[in-house]
């Protein structure tokens, strides 16, 4: 009887895997130079407004992959299309290698990228696990959420109204099942910010439906859900799309490929985050897995897409991942992208979680960028009860919504300045490690920086690099006898005092210990304060 059992699950895998997965990528687009001229025709006015805004070019990544050539990919004998990118200009399809192969007969088809990289004979291209989860002033009673608003010092920005109003984001994950009819959204759904969504696992826009996971559903909660006095997401007042990309009962790299179709619709809706609580690594045919060495942020096929994603002008933030307790170690993909804002996990008492994933020297920038609370934090279930869970599929949430609100305050700046602000406001900016990056954001300090910036602009001032290393330049509209620049240390104590009589002077401070110092430029007239980091 166990021959036969065994016998019956080897031929189940043979026949499993003799169907492959594969991106077809294509020659060319249909109307190329009239849709870019016409954008309206590919994007939505609010996509090509953040464009503008953030000078982000408008090109052929954005028009539409052509329908006729994937209706003629879906007449191929033995070929099932499951996917489609219009920034790759490729088709995700499965079928056994001899079908797909036949593909190249079609005047269309550039080349073709097998997921099991032993079969590639042509051109080659580079492409953990799942999801990653352990499982006016307002002044809102926190509750149960309080510990993980507290250490990001997010609270004194809802104080301010920054709660995430006019950003929207999406959310890339597994399932949301009740989120249209749970009291914790009810806020949302009164406010018009639930914006629905997409399932693109199933093909179907009732993304609400339980498909046996709700890992979505948590993952909303700690950026949306609100609870009087019990519970409040870090951006509760921002606007969310629900994409789920995610299909929890098998790992298959067409997963990547709903992933990046998600952006891309993302993109076009002029989306201003993505958060992503997932992470792929091996699949469940061994063939298609990656290797640690592959998490080297060029590799995955949607590593490539989310540095796309970020090129387009979306903030992407996605956990760091749980394997940093098991052989693994090191952030999955896409968190390994170099444009992609990848969050660690620490407990409630602001330590590394042993289970988040850490960075490498392989991976072109220190990874992950910044951590939150994952060891314990709250969420909200499906069932509408206030739990806790485990995971940097949480810690994620959590900078999201707080970087929503970060952005609201700061209209004017992009994705990249704002992610350095955080990055320069975090506890361990001067000594980064592989464990927690940066360290713990503080998004007070993160939002003072960024507005210390902008007085110095907007006066026609500039003070730069900052951080700095040796020599900080100051740049000045004009200077008279009495104008001078002076450092002060955290204690009040002033570190350096020096005159300044040319409209562009440098000032030395190799000597200075690494950390944080307030820098005053005054003059007869006025004088303006900025903090300083030095590196």
């Amino acid at each position: 009887m166990k021959k036969k059992i065994l016998l019956l699950s080897l031929l189940f895998q043979s026949l499993m895997y003799s169907q492959q997965d594969a991106w077809i990528y294509l020659t060319d687009k249909e109307n190329v130079a009239a849709s870019i001229s016409n954008p309206i025709t590919i994007l939505t006015q609010k996509a090509i407004d953040r464009k503008n805004a953030q000078g982000v070019v408008i090109d052929a990544r954005d028009v539409p992959v052509t329908e006729s050539y994937i209706t003629q990919l879906k007449a191929q004998i033995g070929i099932t299309v499951l996917a489609k990118s219009k920034w790759f200009n490729a088709v995700h399809v499965r079928g056994s290698e001899a079908d797909i192969n036949a593909l190249t007969v079609l005047s269309f088809v550039d080349y073709i990228d097998f997921a099991d990289k032993s079969l590639n004979t042509g051109r080659p291209s580079v492409q953990q696990s799942k999801f990653d989860t352990e499982e006016a002033l307002i002044n809102f009673v926190y509750g149960n959420s309080q510990v993980q608003i507290d250490m990001i010092n997010l609270d004194n920005l809802h104080v301010s109204d920054y709660t995430g109003d006019g950003i929207t984001i999406a959310v890339l994950d597994a399932g949301f099942p009740n989120v249209n009819t749970m009291s914790a959204f009810q806020r949302l759904r009164d406010n018009n910010d639930l914006l629905n969504g997409y399932d693109f696992v199933n093909r179907t826009s009732n993304v609400y439906a339980y498909t046996g996971n709700s890992h979505g559903t948590l993952v909303l909660s700690d950026m949306a859900g609100f609870v009087q006095d019990q519970f409040v997401g870090t951006a509760p007042d921002a606007s969310y799309y629900l994409f789920r990309t995610e299909d929890a009962a098998t790992e298959n790299p067409v997963e990547e490929s709903y992933w990046v179709e998600a952006a891309e619709r993302a993109d076009s809706l002029g989306v201003n985050i993505i958060n992503s609580s997932l992470g792929y690594t091996t699949y469940d045919n061994p063939n298609y897995s990656y290797t640690p060495s592959d998490m080297n942020g060029l590799t995955a096929f949607i590593t490539k897409g989310a540095n796309i994603a970020a090129e387009k002008g979306i903030l992407v933030v996605n956990s760091a991942g749980n394997s940093g307790a098991g052989s693994w170690q090191i952030v999955g993909a896409p968190a390994d992208a170099a444009g992609v804002f990848s969050i660690g996990g620490v407990d409630a008492s602001g330590n590394y979680a042993s289970f988040s994933s850490r960075g490498d020297a392989s991976q072109p920038t220190l990874k992950p960028d910044v951590v939150a609370q994952a060891a314990g934090p709250y969420v909200i279930n499906q069932s509408d009860n206030i739990t806790t869970s485990n995971g940097t599929s949480f810690s994620s949430p959590i900078m999201a919504g707080a970087i929503a609100c970060l952005m609201q305050a700061l209209p004017s700046m992009s994705p990249n300045q704002i992610k350095q602000f955080i990055r320069q406001s975090a506890s361990q900016y001067s000594t980064p490690d592989y464990f927690l990056g940066y360290g713990i954001p503080d998004m007070q300090m993160a939002l003072n920086l960024a507005l210390s910036v902008i007085e110095f602009e907007t006066v026609q001032s500039k003070i730069y690099p900052n951080p700095v290393n040796d020599i900080l330049y100051v740049q000045l509209s004009s200077v008279s006898e009495n104008t001078e620049v002076t450092i002060y240390n955290v204690l009040g104590k002033v570190v350096l005092q020096q005159k300044l009589s040319e409209l562009n002077s440098s000032v030395d401070v190799s000597s200075f210990s690494s950390g944080l110092y307030m820098l005053s430029i005054s003059s007869n007239k006025n004088s303006k304060t900025l903090k300083l980091i030095k590196s």
